[in-house]
């Protein structure tokens, strides 16, 4: 490509699709970083129907820092999770996920919602009721957040969304019983090689995660991409964003709900 010609959505979209599928780190944004949201769903858009897999669910994460939300006309984001990087936690053995060597990769506690039913697809409007009838179960969960450029997180909201929010997979865990009368009280504990490194509860979210639900919803009504029915929706980080390095282990404990033992490996 002519050095002079500026990339456009799709070769920007290419070029970061082509990074995650030969595992090579990125040293930048591949063209000229969007600036809006409108810009970057343009972009994940695009990655979404060059990749090679099926889209299992959703993500949510955070506009960061806050004070880009007003800028941004958003507090949140969301990004796809592909079928082939759905992991499914069993009790006393230790999950493996990959992360990108020269890359970001981190862990964050979660609770994942799978959808019991698909939404009507040009419905934007959900009250917290409505969303919950919606809800199938919820589950205790890991993100396993990764993209090949390890200063993502730096390059603003917008560069997150283009590359598939930061997401590189989720390992769902047990199914939480009676989860509408106990979340609130469900204190989720990250531990990396046996150091804690932050804890948190559902509220640590604005709204909590049935805000991130009905954000989620609208948003992907909006995209012509409405949520389905088996579809999973991990709630955003309740302790925190945790950098990992291949070789690192974390344990993600869920009070009263059970525990994840994961390490991270390279991809």
């Amino acid at each position: 490509m002519d050095s002079a010609r500026v990339a456009t959505p799709d070769e920007i979209a290419a070029a970061l699709v082509s990074a995650r599928q030969a595992r090579r780190p990125l040293d930048g944004f591949p063209g000229p970083m969007p600036q809006s949201l409108e810009e970057a769903y343009c972009i994940q858009d695009a990655g979404i129907a060059l990749w090679p897999d099926e889209i299992a669910g959703w993500k949510i994460g955070m506009v960061n820092p806050f004070s880009m939300r007003a800028r941004l006309g958003a507090e949140r984001l969301s990004g796809p999770i592909f079928s082939r990087d759905v992991r499914r936690a069993t009790a006393g053995q230790e999950t493996t996920f990959p992360v990108f060597t020269g890359g970001f990769a981190a862990v964050e506690g979660e609770f994942i919602f799978r959808i019991g039913a698909d939404a009507p697809a040009a419905r934007t409007d959900w009250t917290d009721e409505e969303a919950i009838a919606l809800v199938a179960a919820l589950h205790i969960g890991i993100e396993t957040a990764g993209s090949p450029m390890a200063a993502i997180n730096d390059l603003g909201s917008p560069v997150v969304s283009s590359d598939f929010g930061n997401n590189y997979g989720v390992i769902l865990g047990p199914e939480i019983s009676s989860w509408r009368e106990r979340l609130n009280e469900i204190e989720v504990k990250t531990l990396i090689d046996g150091a804690v490194v932050g804890t948190g509860f559902a509220d640590v979210l604005p709204g909590g995660p049935i805000a991130g639900l009905r954000f989620l919803l609208a948003h992907l009504a909006s995209r012509g991409r409405p949520l389905r029915k088996g579809q999973l929706v991990s709630s955003g980080a309740i302790t925190g964003v945790h950098s990992i390095r291949a070789g690192q282990r974390s344990l993600i404990t869920f009070s009263g709900c059970g525990e994840i033992s994961c390490k991270a490996v390279p991809a």
